[in-house]
């Protein structure tokens, strides 16, 4: 007899109520055809969730095999729950991002804050321990009030979440444009710290073993959450309130030393977070990667309240779970372990040798889904992009008022302090921060040795609207550039992919040209890809997101004792290195006077990249060099204003080109701290750290401001607009 009231397959079929799961006619009866019946209720939803755009990347599958995914340091790639990298002496560096937008966008505390809780259980996953958090956040323009509510939602989420689990936010970036209007970015990401003969698998296999659910009760929150991901923002989505799930960071801190705990015993078989799509996703995809089937007898599954059917327990994305498969017999075991440790945990079912996915409720057959269809059946579309018209190139901005530019660009978001939002974090819990948020990678020494991790997160998104190919490259060789500039050697790096419908042809151009020079900047960089994320339809009725692939990246600092963050001081010299040229497309002084971006090629040589950061990070190795700082948004003239308040020194520099070409943003340039007179490959002094001034003059032009303004204006730009009332 039936325990709960759902719509029976004619109604499904007939109603087409699969297409308010997110499938298409095709897709529904490509089901049929795999299970050679029609679904009922309960397997629609299954296949709904798997084959949603967030957990099948079914539009982004052709595009993600252009990455180089092996390398000399690499031990686990993509395909599990994170990437795994060697640094030396048996030990790892697990990491991974992942994006929390659509959630993040309705309920922004509880979005961002479960985009925290998620990818720090992805870390522990794999069995390291998380070391770092870092996030690439993107918001409206701060002038709007919504926009200053999301903001402060998402922040306090990532901190409400980090701070109470106890992992350090280290490092972090943040843009503001009207292209993310009602639809944030929030990517998070996690680095962690393992020994090699600790790293899982999410595998289940092993005929008779056993499936152990442990973590919170589950609940009704996030159902259908992976599809709600893989839809665009509408007048609706505030009705899909409930799809956002509720994060606890204090559970969530139990279940990682309970997990860090169960990885110690040699009974564990597999481990998988019950991340998108939850208790389906984890149980399929374990028996697909371990070649097996799963039985589950969901009614063993905790439950925080009556009545939730088993569709609703399989689609449920309630937070602060995993699922173990252990070898028969040692099942108690765990179960002491969880007890122990205040987490609940239960049996819910066992492997099996059929290729099966079966459910059963009360010894009712609910599902019965062949495993492998399921996980790898998954349809792919190749559509056809469709590559704008190029717009004609602005070369010359030396017209303009660029000392009242100037001024605007510091008092930009963009451009500003970011302390009013890295202050909300705890960036010294563990005790082996070195370096943390605010300016340049985050730092953190790996306990018990003198080795540390530089980690990264960046994206330019301006770049690759105005050229996705050549932005593609951009956007990795900038990741490189922060890991080199602490003195660390790049391993390898993890991508989130955030672009709006794939099912308009200039967006998927975009996608398809990012994503291809993106895989030529891994290769030449040694850089290759171990984890990832990708999120389409970040888009309103209204328009799409600026194309933003964020790239996290990871390096390593053999020896902390090489870090000169002290010893920059007063009448150290400055230098660039490099060629400002008259590449504007896609840059901050574009957007301040014309507003739009022109689509016109950007220029990138990627040997030289690599030839340049390599020479520099040997330099700042060997003593020679004090201090590297990429230039990015903002050009040269914004990157000295950041320098000079950082380090609260004046600063006296003269350079000798078009005074516009101080706001170029073009590629591979750098600004350096180091001795006077000290000979670098394509670099030139333009001044020195000196006083309490900010000085800086170009031909026809010539800057002067206390040190005290440009401080009060970079620090206190983000604060005065979210004091501002409509």
């Amino acid at each position: 007899m039936k325990q709960f009231v759902e719509p029976t397959e004619t109604d499904i079929k007939e109603q087409k109520l699969y297409k308010e799961m997110g499938l298409t006619d095709a897709e529904y009866e490509k089901v049929v055809s795999i299970l050679g019946r029609e679904p009922n209720y309960t397997e629609i939803g299954i296949f709904s969730v798997m084959w949603s755009e967030h957990c099948s990347y079914k539009h982004s599958k052709p595009f993600l095999g252009q990455f180089p995914t092996e390398g000399e340091k690499v031990l686990m790639g993509p395909g599990e729950g994170a990437g795994v990298v060697d640094i030396g002496d048996g030990q790892a560096v697990v990491f991974k991002v992942e994006s929390h937008n659509h959630p993040s966008a309705v309920e922004p505390y509880q979005g961002a804050a479960t985009g925290v809780g998620g990818i720090i259980r992805d870390i522990v996953s794999i069995g390291a321990r998380p070391v770092g958090l870092l996030n690439s956040l993107r918001f409206g323009e701060l002038t709007s009030k919504n926009n200053r509510r999301l903001l402060r939602g998402v922040v306090s989420g990532i901190g409400g979440y980090g701070n109470s689990i106890g992992v350090p936010t280290v490092s972090g970036e943040v843009e503001f444009d009207p292209s993310y209007d009602t639809n944030p970015l929030v990517n998070a990401m996690c680095v962690g710290v393992i020994d090699h003969d600790r790293i899982q698998k999410g595998t289940a296999k092993g005929v008779g073993n056993k499936v152990v659910y442990v973590g919170l009760k589950t609940g009704r929150d996030g159902i259908h959450g992976a599809s709600f991901a893989s839809e665009e923002l509408s007048e609706n989505s505030e009705a899909k309130r409930p799809s956002v799930q509720i994060g606890d960071p204090f559970t969530g801190r139990k279940l990682m030393e309970a997990t860090l705990a169960a990885i110690e015993m040699p009974e564990l078989v597999g481990i998988q977070d019950m991340g998108a799509a939850g208790l389906t996703s984890s149980s399929s995809e374990m028996a697909a990667k371990g070649g097996s089937g799963i039985t589950l007898n969901l009614d063993k599954v905790p439950l925080r309240e009556e009545g939730i059917s088993p569709y609703e327990m399989m689609l449920s994305e309630t937070q602060e779970r995993m699922l173990l498969v252990v070898e028969d017999g040692s099942e108690q075991k765990f179960l002491d372990l969880f007890d122990d440790m205040e987490v609940d945990s239960a049996v819910i079912g066992e492997v099996t040798d059929n290729d099966r996915l079966r459910l059963y409720y009360e010894d009712e057959l609910y599902a019965d889904i062949p495993v492998q269809e399921l996980s790898e059946e998954a349809p792919v579309y190749i559509l056809e992009g469709r590559q704008p018209e190029a717009d004609s190139e602005r070369r010359d901005y030396s017209d303009e008022d660029l000392d009242a530019a100037f001024k605007s660009l510091i008092s930009h978001p963009s451009m500003a302090s970011k302390d009013f939002i890295y202050e909300q974090f705890d960036n010294q819990v563990g005790s082996n921060t070195i370096q943390k948020s605010g300016f340049g990678p985050g730092i953190v020494r790996i306990e018990g040795t003198n080795k540390a991790v530089s980690m990264t997160i960046d994206g330019k998104s301006r770049y690759v609207y105005a050229d996705p190919y050549n932005g593609g490259k951009e956007v990795v060789a900038q990741a490189f550039r922060n890991i080199i500039s602490t003195g660390a050697t790049p391993l390898a790096m993890t991508d989130c992919l955030n672009y709006g419908s794939p099912e308009k042809p200039e967006i998927y151009h975009q996608l398809e040209a990012s994503t291809k020079g993106m895989a030529e900047a891994c290769r030449t960089l040694h850089t290759p890809v171990v984890s990832g994320n990708v999120s389409l339809y970040n888009e309103t009725k209204q328009a799409s997101v600026l194309p933003t692939p964020v790239i996290g990246m990871v390096g390593l600092i053999e020896d902390i004792g090489i870090l000169k963050e002290d010893k920059v001081s007063e009448g150290d010299a400055l230098y660039i290195v490099g060629d400002l040229k008259a590449q504007f497309q896609g840059s901050q002084i574009e957007k301040l006077i014309d507003g739009d971006i022109r689509k016109v090629s950007r220029q990138i040589d990627l040997d030289l990249e690599f030839e340049r950061g390599n020479m520099l990070k040997e330099m700042y190795i060997s003593g020679e060099i004090h201090k590297i700082a990429p230039i990015g948004r903002g050009g040269l003239i914004v990157k000295l204003a950041q320098l000079a308040s950082h380090y609260n020194i004046g600063v006296d520099v003269a350079v000798d080109v078009r005074a516009d070409l101080l706001f170029s943003e073009s590629a591979s340039n750098y600004v350096v701290v180091a001795p006077a007179g000290l000979e670098i490959t394509g670099a030139r002094e333009i001044g020195a750290f000196s006083g309490d001034a900010f000085r800086v003059s170009a031909k026809n032009y010539n800057i002067s401001y206390e040190l005290n303004e440009i401080n009060a204006t970079l620090k206190g730009a983000i604060p005065a607009c979210m004091s501002s009332v409509d």
